[in-house]
């Protein structure tokens, strides 16, 4: 895929920024003492019973560990420009739960259905269309390798 220089510097902009958001999110979350998902998922205004399940004793650690830990690698892929199409769908599916959970759907709280978790998904998606990772990243590293043109 042909890009022009001013594209480049465009996602690659997109790329480190919003791995920087993410990054500072699973870090945060990781370096707070006692830090559980408890309070957002008893919170959840849509699907209610479905995050009740995840907030169950047996469940929470577990999803405590994948939110803290996906959201810092998330990030991480995303700086380094590493493996950026397999960290964009993982980070996809958190967003849309955090957007579920967040919100009594269709109503957000600064609008009607999108809000920045929307926005998130839209950029990760982007990201992934355009294989980002490749543009200054160690995605492109690899690939040059491999021959792939980007």
């Amino acid at each position: 895929m042909f890009m022009n220089t001013l594209q480049k510097k465009a996602f690659f902009i997109l790329r480190v920024l919003l791995g920087w958001v993410f990054l500072y999110a699973g870090l945060a979350k990781l370096f707070t003492p006692n830090w559980s998902a408890i309070g957002l998922l008893n919170a959840a205004k849509t699907f209610p019973g479905f995050y009740a399940w995840l907030g169950a004793p047996g469940l929470l650690p577990i999803v405590n560990f994948l939110n803290a830990w996906g959201l810092t690698l998330l990030g991480v892929s995303l700086i380094l420009g590493l493996f950026v199409r397999w960290s964009t769908i993982p980070g996809v599916v958190l967003m849309f739960l955090y957007y579920f959970a967040d919100n009594a759907f269709p109503s957000v709280p600064n609008g009607f259905i999108v809000d920045e978790h929307v926005i998130y998904i839209a950029a990760l998606l982007l990201l992934f269309a355009f294989n980002a990772g490749r543009v200054w990243g160690l995605d492109g590293v690899l690939c040059r390798g491999n021959k792939v043109k980007e």
